[in-house]
C-alpha cells in the first residue's frame, strides 16, 4: 500500500522569483563596461594650469680687465710709505707717497694712537666679510694663487685702518723737516692702485687669447716701508671711468650675440649687475672670438682686479610660464578695426555684413587680437566665408574678407570647451615660453590650457 502511494507523487514546477539585486548589478556592470570602453576610445586632453614664472639663462666666463692705467715710478731710492689707501680717488698734486732713507716707525706716537691703529671699524669689518664670502664662494683648487691675492686684499684693508693716523704722522714729519723724508704728489686725477702686473697700458688690439689664462699671471703688491730704487713702480693711477672686460666666446655664442650691442653682466665677486656695450672681434692668429664688454660705471669697485668672474645674463624675463607643446598657430581674417561695431540687444562686438546691394545685417564677431600698431583686428576664419563683404559703420566703405594673418596662441579650456587665446612670447628655453600677462586678449594666472595644442580644435568639448 505504501508503494502505491509513492507512485502517485506529482512534481510541481518551482515558481520564478524576481531578484532586484541581480538587475541592479547587471545595470551597473553594463554602465561600467560602457564607461571603460568610452574612456578607452575617447580623445584624452591633458590640462595644464598656467602659473607665473620666469626664465633665466646665463653663461659664465672669466674675463681680463682693461683700464686706462699709468704706472708711476719712484723718483729716488729709499723706503716708500703711502698717504692714501688703495681705491681712493686723488686729485692732481695730492700727496700719494713719501720716500725716506730709513724705515719709518709709526707705532711710537703714543699708546693711545697705537690702540687707535689696532681698532678696526665696522665698515672695514664688513669689507673683510664681503671679501671672505666672495673668495670662499668662487675658490677653485686649480687657482690656488688667488689665496695670495685674497691675503693681500685683507692686508690692504687692515693697513688702511691706520691710514689717517699715518697720513697725519707723515705730514708732521715733512713739516717738521725730518731728514730725508720727501713727499711726492699725484701727477693727475685718478684712482690709486698699489699693485702692478705688466698689463698696464694694454689696448684692445693687443689682447690675445693666451692673455686670458691665469696660468702664468703674476701680480706684484706694493706695500709700506718696502725698499725701492729709482725707477721702480711706486703706484698705479687709473685715470678714466671707462673700462672693459674681455672674454672668449665660442662660435655658437658669437653668432648668437652677433647682432647684440649691449649685454647685462653679473659679477660673481659681489653679485652686482651692470649693463655694458658689446663688441666681438676675431683674432687672426688662433681664430678665436673675443668679446669686449665696455662699462662706464663701477670701475672703482673692481679697480684692484685684473681678472673677473662674470655671467652674461642672456635672458631674464618674468611672466606667465607655459609649455611649448601647448602653443599652436592659427590663421585669421584681418580687417581694419573701424569695421568693428556693436549691435542688437547686447554690447558684443560684431560687424555689418552686406547681404545685398542695399541691405546689411549685424553678425557677432569675436575679436581674437587687436594690433594697435597696424590698426587691424583678427576675426575667426571659420565664422565667415571667403569673399564676405563688410560695411564700415556710418559709411559706405566696404571691405572684402580675403587678407589673413597668423597668430600664435593656446587653447583655453576653462569653460569646458577649447577656445583659442592669443599669446605674446617674451622669451623661451628648451621646454617653456614666458608670455605676456595682463593684456586684453591673453592668458591670466591660473587659466587652464590644453597641454598638447596640436591635438585639439576650436570649440571642441573637453571631458
Amino acid at each position: 500500500m505504501s508503494g502505491k502511494a509513492q507512485g502517485n507523487i506529482q512534481v510541481y514546477r518551482k515558481k520564478w522569483n524576481f531578484n532586484i539585486g541581480i538587475v541592479i548589478f547587471g545595470v551597473i556592470l553594463v554602465y561600467l563596461i560602457v564607461t571603460v570602453l568610452t574612456y578607452a576610445t575617447a580623445k584624452h586632453i591633458t590640462a595644464y594650469e598656467v602659473r607665473e614664472g620666469s626664465i633665466f639663462r646665463d653663461n659664465a666666463y672669466t674675463g681680463l680687465v682693461l683700464r686706462h692705467e699709468t704706472v708711476v715710478n719712484a723718483e729716488t731710492e729709499g723706503y716708500i710709505n703711502y698717504f692714501v689707501p688703495e681705491g681712493s680717488k686723488v686729485g692732481k698734486k695730492t700727496n700719494v707717497y713719501s720716500i725716506s732713507p730709513e724705515k719709518l716707525d709709526f707705532s711710537s706716537s703714543g699708546q693711545a694712537d697705537a690702540q687707535e691703529e689696532q681698532a678696526v671699524s665696522s665698515e672695514e669689518q664688513q669689507m673683510i666679510l664681503q671679501q671672505t664670502q666672495s673668495f670662499s664662494g668662487n675658490f677653485q683648487d686649480n687657482r690656488f694663487e688667488e689665496v695670495y691675492t685674497f691675503k693681500d686684499t685683507v692686508e690692504n684693508i687692515l693697513t688702511s685702518s691706520s691710514s689717517q693716523s699715518k697720513q697725519s704722522q707723515l705730514a708732521a714729519l715733512i713739516q717738521g723737516g725730518a731728514e730725508g723724508v720727501t713727499a711726492y704728489q699725484a701727477a693727475d686725477d685718478g684712482v690709486i692702485v698699489y699693485s702692478v702686473d705688466g698689463y698696464e697700458g694694454l689696448t684692445a688690439d693687443q689682447v690675445t687669447a693666451d692673455m686670458l689664462s691665469r696660468a702664468n699671471y703674476k701680480s706684484t703688491e706694493l706695500t709700506d716701508n718696502a725698499k725701492v730704487k729709482a725707477g721702480d713702480a711706486a703706484y698705479k693711477l687709473v685715470t678714466e671711468e671707462e673700462w672693459s672686460v674681455v672674454i672668449i666666446l665660442n662660435e655658437d655664442m658669437a653668432q648668437e650675440l652677433a647682432d647684440t650691442s649691449t649685454v647685462q653682466v653679473r659679477f660673481s665677486k659681489d653679485n652686482e649687475t651692470a649693463r655694458g656695450s658689446l663688441s666681438i672681434y676675431n683674432t687672426e692668429d688662433k681664430d678665436v672670438n673675443l668679446g669686449f664688454i665696455t662699462f662706464n660705471e663701477s670701475m672703482v669697485r673692481y679697480v684692484g682686479e685684473r681678472f673677473l668672474d662674470i655671467q652674461l645674463v642672456l635672458e631674464d624675463e618674468s611672466g606667465l610660464k607655459i609649455p611649448k607643446s601647448s602653443v599652436v598657430e592659427k590663421e585669421f581674417y584681418t580687417v581694419p578695426q573701424d569695421y568693428i561695431t556693436q549691435g542688437g540687444d547686447t554690447s558684443q562686438d560684431g560687424v555689418l555684413v552686406q547681404t545685398d546691394e542695399n541691405t546689411t545685417t549685424f553678425e557677432r564677431a569675436e575679436v581674437y587680437y587687436r594690433d594697435n600698431e597696424t590698426g587691424m583686428v583678427y576675426l575667426d576664419e571659420d565664422a565667415f566665408k571667403a569673399g564676405t563683404v563688410l560695411v564700415k559703420p556710418d559709411s559706405s566703405e566696404t571691405c572684402t574678407l580675403s587678407e589673413k594673418g597668423t597668430l600664435r596662441g593656446v587653447f583655453n579650456i576653462n569653460k569646458g570647451y577649447a577656445e583659442f587665446t592669443q599669446v605674446e612670447i617674451l622669451c623661451e628655453n628648451e621646454e617653456y615660453y614666458i608670455v605676456q600677462s595682463g593684456n586684453d586678449y591673453g592668458l591670466t594666472n591660473y587659466d587652464h590650457i590644453a597641454l598638447d595644442g596640436s591635438d585639439i580644435h576650436e570649440n571642441e568639448i573637453i571631458f
